[in-house]
């Protein structure tokens, strides 16, 4: 499936901006891991951009009804599984580094969105230094579990400064293309 028609299959099922922009903003993370990795970015793009796609209108049930949807949309198994291996509570192993990558990233790249949306200078300049720091500030965002993004980080065998720095600069990357298809992951 090509990104354009992803775009459209996410729009049919997720109409809130908040979870619209964390889709863009985990896609944008995992093609820099892909290119990091020497993957295929537009899969692992693809990975990013449809990984919550049922959330929104099964928050509970998160991520069950997301073969059928996917399956639908034309999905192999092994999209699909990479998918649900995000969610702990689907009991599918990350046993992959797409899997391992999806769920290091997932909860970070928000939190590092959330850091930037508070900053005047969005996310130019913004170092991991900040970034632990703003992990250390309980208040912020009280939601994200502090030790999944680092545990994550351990799993997917990449050092934490490293990783805050390679998502960082992919969603610095992205944002650019994302103006100009008309979206941000900042407004």
């Amino acid at each position: 499936m090509k990104r354009e028609e992803a775009l459209v299959l996410l729009k049919n099922h997720v109409k809130t901006d908040r979870v619209f922009r964390h889709s863009l903003a985990v896609e944008a993370a995992v093609m820099a891991y892909a290119e990091k990795f020497g993957q295929d970015k537009n899969y692992w793009g693809l990975l990013g951009l449809l990984h919550d796609i049922d959330f929104e209108k099964y928050p509970e049930e998160h991520p069950n009804h997301a073969p059928a949807i996917l399956e639908a949309a034309g999905f192999d198994k092994r999209f699909i599984e990479s998918v649900l291996s995000h969610c702990p509570e689907s009991n599918i192993s990350r046993d992959s580094k797409e899997r391992q990558c999806l769920y290091a990233v997932d909860e970070m790249a928000s939190f590092i969105i959330a850091i930037a949306l508070m900053r005047p200078t969005k996310l130019e300049g913004l170092n991991a230094k900040s970034v632990k720091k703003k992990m250390k500030d309980k208040a912020f965002a009280k939601a994200v579990n502090r030790d999944k993004l680092i545990s994550s980080a351990e799993e997917l065998e990449v050092d934490f400064v490293d990783h805050i720095n390679t998502i960082v600069n992919g969603l610095i990357a992205h944002e650019a293309k994302l103006q100009a298809e008309g979206y941000s992951l900042l407004d």
